[in-house]
């Protein structure tokens, strides 16, 4: 018997964002898909909106497959319409953290290679001051945002309104495949330089895949995006992959806790990333538990060690916050703790997504390790980034010849297959020829009565070669000194874990994703010593 005729198997089908967004506009184009306190966008306002743009950056910008297109600013619509303006002409969009000193902000502009930028006016400065060093050729200035600062009239700047008004709307809406680099994000840098984590169509499409089978994620959800966009945890986790079926994403410039509880209850949010400083922040707004968040089923808490008494806070008001962990190069999650299980596997990470290998191996052998023994976790997956941009040395260093990246977090894998994080691997510290990780000891200190925020760090010690310090902050009218927090984790801790210093500060140094900013924390705790 003859062969079938062999037909197309579908692995060849368009995930363009910007396909999705169009059919919207055509399907519900008066349905609401951006709410924001500068003027909300229907789906045919954002479509329309994107397509001008994108007539702009293909005219005067000759923007054009492959092309880097960057945008910094704060979040605003202004971001999602660059983003679909570059997709739709197959650019490669780059989302730039607005914090970036200017050293830092060329570093990533320059090493991107981008050649055109949208700006708010806040952040056209630091641009001008490091654009000779960049390949940018065109700057675009966002003035039609009231909740933007006023654009000033600057040498070299487009106004981006009236060229979006004149401009006709582009019909080009680019073929994108799973392979296609769509999103060009670079990594925190808080242990090194950055370097350009490359996020193709077919990463974002299978994380969503991953959130949508694992999560209790719906089509027409709402969805809140408060944590900066320019993080792949709040750009892929929920926001994008809600553009892309059909739902509304509300926006806000930056995450105010007040703000955000009259939010969650009037626009009957259903799905909602932070980092575990949101949460604990939204906490401390009086009355926060007595709200009606009844809509909330899909709460994402990651980027940054999850204390477990902060699950249970919230798990005590029937409010279930699932911890995920992964990386910008996972796209971002590798894991995920199912709602279910939030109390039963307190303190875990979760398991593998569906569509995503995660396994510990031994830092040196990369053998496999045993059920509750701590190795290196890897991941291998759909969603794992293709490489780093322009950098075949990182990207040789950070895969393996059986293609598992490796994330340089410490973790373990309990007889369920559950991941817990132990630690970063470069951040363990080793005192007396034992191993501390900091992790362990920040969770243990998170916990302490009048204590805000915790950093464990490791500070050389002529004794014992290195010694546990903890830089802290604490609340208000509360006075905590060293012996008082040895003496809260002697019955918690092995005493060669207990700190050996206590540096406080005012607030401990995060970056923009949340995570601790381990370079700044270290130097204040030397200081201190």
């Amino acid at each position: 018997m003859s062969s079938p005729h062999p037909r197309n198997s579908g692995l060849r089908v368009d995930l363009n964002p910007a396909a999705a967004v169009a059919r919207h506009a055509r399907q519900q184009a008066d349905e609401v898909v951006v709410r924001y306190p500068g003027g909300d966008l229907t789906y045919a306002e954002l479509d329309d909106r994107a397509a001008r743009l994108a007539s702009v950056l293909a005219g005067g910008g000759g923007v054009v497959d492959g092309t880097r297109v960057a945008y910094l600013g704060l979040n605003s619509p202004a971001f999602l319409v660059t983003m679909l303006a570059a997709f739709r002409l197959g650019a490669v969009f780059v989302p730039v953290n607005f914090r970036l000193a200017e050293p830092e902000l060329e570093r990533v502009l320059a090493g991107s290679g981008a050649e055109v930028i949208v700006c708010e006016e806040g952040h056209r400065l630091p641009v001008e001051a490091v654009r000779g060093a960049t390949e940018l050729r065109r700057l675009l200035l966002v003035d039609d945002d009231p909740e933007v600062p006023a654009a000033a009239g600057a040498a070299g700047w487009e106004p981006w309104s009236p060229l979006i008004a004149a401009a006709p709307p582009t019909t080009a809406l680019a073929q994108k495949y799973a392979d296609d680099p769509a999103i060009l994000m670079f990594t925190s840098g808080t242990t090194g330089t950055p370097k350009g984590v490359v996020l193709t169509h077919g990463n974002a499409w299978w994380n969503s895949v991953n959130v949508d089978l694992r999560l209790d994620t719906r089509r027409g959800d709402v969805t809140y995006a408060a944590a900066p966009l320019f993080h792949i945890g709040a750009l892929n986790s929920f926001a994008l992959r809600t553009l892309v079926r059909g739902g509304t994403v509300v926006v806000r410039r930056s995450f105010d806790p007040q703000e955000c509880l009259d939010d969650l209850v009037t626009h009957r949010v259903n799905s909602m990333f932070g980092v575990p400083q949101m949460f604990a922040a939204l906490a401390r707004v009086p009355g926060f538990f007595e709200r009606d968040l009844g809509e909330l089923r899909a709460v994402v808490v990651a980027g940054a060690p999850v204390p477990p008494s902060l699950v249970e806070l919230y798990a005590g008001r029937e409010v279930l916050l699932q911890q995920a962990w992964g990386l910008t190069e996972t796209a971002p999650f590798a894991t995920h703790l199912p709602a279910e299980r939030t109390l039963d596997k307190l303190g875990s990470a979760g398991i593998a997504m569906p569509y995503t290998e995660v396994r510990v191996v031994d830092a040196v052998s990369n053998e496999p390790v045993k059920a509750g023994e701590p190795g290196e976790v890897v991941v291998r997956g759909p969603n794992v980034t293709a490489g780093y941009w322009n950098n075949p040395q990182a990207t040789a260093a950070a895969f393996d010849a059986g293609g598992w990246f490796h994330s340089g977090d410490i973790g373990y894998l309990d007889e369920d297959g559950c991941l817990f994080i132990v630690d970063r691997l470069k951040d363990m510290i080793i005192s007396g020829g034992e191993n501390v990780y900091p992790a362990e000891v920040e969770r243990v200190l998170a916990a302490m009565p009048g204590v805000v925020d915790v950093a464990v760090v490791g500070v050389a010690d002529e004794q014992w070669g290195e010694s546990v310090a903890a830089v802290v902050t604490v609340a208000a009218g509360t006075s905590i000194g060293l012996e008082d927090v040895r003496a809260y984790a002697a019955g918690r801790l092995a005493r060669y874990k207990l700190p050996r210093r206590l540096t406080l500060v005012p607030a401990v140094p995060r970056n923009a994703s949340g995570k601790l900013d381990k370079a700044v924390i270290r130097r204040l705790a030397t200081e201190e010593g």
